[in-house]
């Protein structure tokens, strides 16, 4: 047991385009084995972005942004692609 009980760590979640939809970093992360499941989540109000409680399955996500779900926390970030020469703004 942790000393930290109660405390999330939070993870990185690279993604290579943004905006993603709430569902799909659910589903991405491995936090759900579905995007059903995600989609059902989301809908009882069991997932947290930047704080509050999202019920939109299609929110759009982007850099910078953090979801919780349960004991998980991510904050998204967005993938430098060293072939395009530009990175995030």
């Amino acid at each position: 047991m942790s000393l930290l009980w109660g405390l999330r760590k939070m993870r990185l979640l690279e993604i290579s385009n943004e905006p993603i939809e709430l569902y799909k970093v659910l589903k991405l992360d491995g936090m759900v084995s579905s995007g059903g499941a995600a989609k059902s989540e989301i809908a009882d109000g069991r997932v947290v972005v930047n704080g509050s409680v999202e019920t939109r399955k299609r929110k759009k996500i982007v850099s910078g942004d953090i979801v919780e779900y349960g004991n998980d926390k991510v904050q998204i970030n967005l993938r430098n692609d060293p072939n395009s020469g530009v990175g995030p703004m």
